[in-house]
């Protein structure tokens, strides 16, 4: 009987040693991180932006210019006279911009090459429809190794080059946009 288990017990370590040389990132005391192409990873998308730009403008000027002259010649009185130039410009400008947004989701996405510095490049994209509108958020960018968790997840702010596109269509899409003719007005004027 111990015979039987000795045999059993080496079998089984020779096919789990085999096992591990195919796949060297196995690991008894870790976790298994994607770092191959084709692994799948969980990006949570925690983005939120503001930009404010004012400006405001203002200029004048002035120039006036006079020329009087009165007198006498011996004693004969010369016609006075008065000559007045003037001139002004002014000018007062503004302008106000400011936008914001935040975006909070996770997506689901693959590696899709191991670039030579063991860098990640990565995408993944996810689309939800209600009530017949539909929202399309992508996403794209290279992930460092070292920046994925322990629960094959990264922060969205972790992801270089990242390309976030959140793309909306439906109903409340559509009444968003201007009709034809409001468009074709705004195309002449």
């Amino acid at each position: 009987m111990k015979k039987v288990f000795l045999i059993i017990a080496i079998l089984s370590i020779s096919i789990w040693s085999q096992e591990m040389r195919k796949n060297a990132n196995y690991s008894l005391f870790s976790d298994q991180k994607a770092t191959r192409v084709g692994d799948a990873i969980t990006i949570i998308v925690v983005e939120s932006s503001i930009a404010t730009n004012n400006a405001e403008t203002k200029s004048g000027r002035q120039t006036d210019m006079s020329l009087n002259f009165s007198g006498s010649l011996k004693g004969t009185p010369i016609p006075g006279g008065d000559a007045s130039v003037g001139n002004g410009n002014d000018f007062k400008g503004s302008g106000s911009t400011k936008t914001s947004g935040v975006i909070q989701t996770k997506i689901s996405a693959t590696i899709d090459s191991v670039l030579a510095n063991g860098n990640l490049l990565i995408s993944g994209s996810k689309k939800i429809v209600i009530n017949d509108e539909e929202q399309l958020i992508s996403i794209r960018g290279i992930v460092r190794t070292s920046d994925v968790r322990s629960d094959n997840s990264v922060l969205s702010y972790n992801i270089s080059n990242a390309e976030i596109t959140f793309e909306g269509s439906g109903i409340v899409s559509g009444a968003q946009t201007p009709g034809l003719l409001t468009r074709f007005f705004r195309f002449l004027f």
